[in-house]
C-alpha cells in the first residue's frame, strides 16, 4: 500500500496527529508524510489511501488546504481510499453560546475537506474526525494521538 498523509499546522498540533497517522500507517506500506505547502501533484501518482488534515481555522481548512484539494482534477482520486481530519478545540471547553451557535451553523476543517476528496472521485474510508487541543494553540488533549492511531486503523479495516 502506499499512503500518503498531507497536512497543514499552525501551532504543531496537525502535524502530530499527521505523524501519529503516518507513523501507525508505516507497517502498512510506503508512507509520506508531508506538509501541504511540500506537496507536488506527482505526490499523487500510485497512491492508494489519500489522508488530509486541517486545523479548523474559522470553521473551515487552512487556505492552503483548501487550495491543495482545488488543484486536485475532477475524478484524479477515482480508486483512491480518502479520509480527512481537523485540529479543534472541543465546544465542551468554550463557554459560549454564540460560538456553540456558529459551530453548529458551519461546522469544522474535516467535513468540507471530506467532500472535496470525494467530489474528486475519492472513496471515503472512515467519516471526517476531529481531534482536540486544549486551548487554541494547544497543547492536544491526553490520548489523542492514539486516538488519531485507533482512527486511521479503523478505516483500513473497511
Amino acid at each position: 500500500m502506499k499512503a500518503l498523509v498531507v497536512y497543514d499546522s499552525f501551532f504543531g498540533n496537525t502535524e502530530q496527529i499527521a505523524l501519529a497517522i503516518g507513523n501507525t500507517l508505516s507497517s502498512e506500506g510506503n508512507i509520506e508524510i508531508l506538509r501541504v505547502s511540500d506537496v507536488k501533484l506527482k505526490h499523487l501518482k500510485g497512491v492508494d489511501v489519500l489522508i488530509v488534515g486541517s486545523p479548523t481555522r474559522a470553521f473551515r481548512p487552512t487556505k492552503p488546504i483548501t487550495d491543495f484539494l482545488n488543484s486536485i482534477s475532477r475524478d484524479a482520486l477515482q480508486g483512491i481510499k480518502v479520509a480527512a481530519f481537523d485540529t479543534r478545540m472541543s465546544m465542551d471547553d468554550v463557554n459560549s453560546r454564540f460560538l456553540n451557535m456558529m459551530v453548529r451553523l458551519f461546522g469544522y476543517a474535516a467535513k468540507p475537506i471530506a467532500n472535496r476528496l470525494e467530489k474528486k472521485g475519492g472513496a471515503l474510508i472512515a467519516p471526517p474526525e476531529g481531534f482536540f487541543v486544549k486551548d487554541l494553540k494547544g497543547p492536544l488533549k491526553d490520548n489523542e494521538l492514539e486516538r488519531a492511531s485507533a482512527w486511521i486503523k479503523s478505516a483500513l479495516k473497511t
